[in-house]
């Protein structure tokens, strides 16, 4: 099996399990129906709109 030559030193490490890798927040568009935040190329969830048509009815 391989086994590691030398010790990993815990500034190596800790840089690995930084917060740098961490993902952004999700990008948010505007409803073209309602104007309400949502994710892109997602229905709404407010007004159940895709692509300027009604998807899902919410009434």
């Amino acid at each position: 099996m391989a086994v590691p030559k030398r010790k990993t030193s815990k500034a190596r490490r800790d840089k690995r399990r930084s917060s740098v890798w961490k993902l952004d927040a999700p990008v948010l568009v505007r409803c073209d129906h309602c104007g309400e935040l949502k994710r892109p190329h997602r229905i709404c969830g407010n007004c159940g709109h895709y692509k300027g048509r009604e998807v899902i009815n919410m009434d």
